[in-house]
């Protein structure tokens, strides 16, 4: 018994330095996919290095619920791989230790990750959602103008055209404003003017386009005739909750992805319609358990898979982890696409992945725990093949 505690606090230890390297390095990977976001942002928005910094910060409880499965399979299997080509896990059999008798600090790795995971998928994706739409609003409302190109129509705003030939940044002013309005029904107001400037309401989330010594172009559809006017000011109101919001919900209403689980729940029992907004949310709810549970499932696949692939590398061991978590997503993926088109119910297409990869780990423990031999799809005899054609090439 004492054996086996050693053995246990032995591997559990040995799991820890490949799945801390494996957060940091896949973080900082989906991390970088967003850089074209924040590239935008700093350059048409002006936003500052702290802001910059806030914004990633709330990206990454989104990718760690991913990340940190992920991290979970690598981890595991680096370490049997590890300690199968250092032949540790024939001293360990030997010493009367079986298959099964490593999977408790497994599943205690598994557990970890689950509970980190979920954390992360109940609080922390709501928040870091929710904080990022407070942030893009913020840089939104306090520097519109800057997010303004010259001479590029702009339709952020409903049925609002405008367009600026030249913005002087230091006086805050627009040069040459051209607005076409299509929010009065069958009438196309087009506003001309030399100058003009933007006054921010925050509170309400509306700016006022102010214009100086212009000219109104009125054009009734319905009575078809056309109407001139000059003025000296002519103010127009742009409501940025049009421009920032979805266009399926409310500006009040909350997104599925920055609902609590308390506030999904409460959601879907006062849903007076089974409409795509609440289908939507029963997804997010099963994500929040399926996706973490992922750990389990993972894990406990990875451990046969290391202890076979004795005679491949590390790097075989990465791509192996990498291909099954890309099955994985892609099986939740493929389940979310049938869930919206109503093939099945969101409690199938969300844990399907779940039972389809569990299956597979499951098989694999049992055909290890019986010395069988274990073959994914013949991948070790491909690998080598192209290794040795390249050689051959080169």
């Amino acid at each position: 018994m004492k054996i086996n505690s050693i053995v246990n606090k032995y591997l559990f230890k040995e799991m820890i330095p490949p799945f801390l390297i494996c957060i940091i390095f896949f973080t900082f990977l989906f991390l970088m996919a967003k850089i074209l976001l924040i590239t935008n942002l700093v350059v048409n928005y002006n936003i500052s290095l702290p802001k910059v910094i806030l914004l990633l910060v709330y990206f990454v409880p989104y990718f760690l619920v991913f990340v940190v499965p992920m991290s979970v399979m690598m981890a595991v299997i680096l370490t049997f791989l590890r300690l199968s080509s250092d032949n540790e896990i024939i001293a360990l059999k030997t010493g009367g230790v079986s298959i099964y008798g490593l999977l408790p600090p497994v599943l205690m790795f598994c557990l970890i990750g689950y509970i980190v995971t979920f954390f992360l998928a109940v609080y922390g994706m709501p928040w870091g959602k929710t904080s990022i739409k407070r942030l893009t609003v913020d840089v939104a409302t306090s520097n519109l103008e800057l997010g303004l190109k010259e001479r590029v129509f702009n339709d952020s705003f409903k049925d609002v055209m405008l367009y600026v030939n030249e913005i002087n940044s230091k006086k805050g002013e627009l040069i040459d404003v051209f607005v076409e309005d299509k929010r009065t029904e069958n009438i196309i107001s087009t506003v001309v003017a030399p100058r003009g400037v933007l006054i921010s309401e925050k509170d309400k989330l509306v700016f006022r386009l102010r214009m100086f010594d212009g000219r109104i172009n009125q054009v009734s559809i319905k009575n078809k005739s056309v109407n001139s006017i000059s003025f000296e000011t002519y103010d127009i109101n742009l409501d940025l909750k049009s421009a920032l919001a979805d266009p399926k919900r409310k500006w009040s209403q909350k997104d599925e992805k920055e609902m609590t689980l308390s506030e999904l729940r409460y959601y879907l029992i006062n849903a007076k319609d089974k409409n795509s907004s609440y289908y939507d949310a029963l997804i997010e709810l099963h994500k929040k358990f399926s996706i973490p549970f992922a750990c389990f499932v993972l894990g406990i696949l990875a451990l046969p898979l290391g202890t076979q692939l004795k005679s491949t590398g590390r790097s075989y061991g990465l791509v192996l982890s990498l291909a099954f978590f890309l099955f994985y997503y892609l099986l939740l993926s493929v389940g979310y696409v049938f869930v919206n088109t109503a093939y099945y119910p969101p409690v199938i297409g969300m844990w399907v992945p779940n039972i389809v990869i569990g299956s597979i780990g499951f098989y694999l423990l049992v055909r290890t725990a019986k010395d069988l031999p274990v073959r994914i799809f013949m991948l070790s005899d491909l690998l080598t093949y192209i290794k040795s054609h390249f050689a051959r090439v080169n």
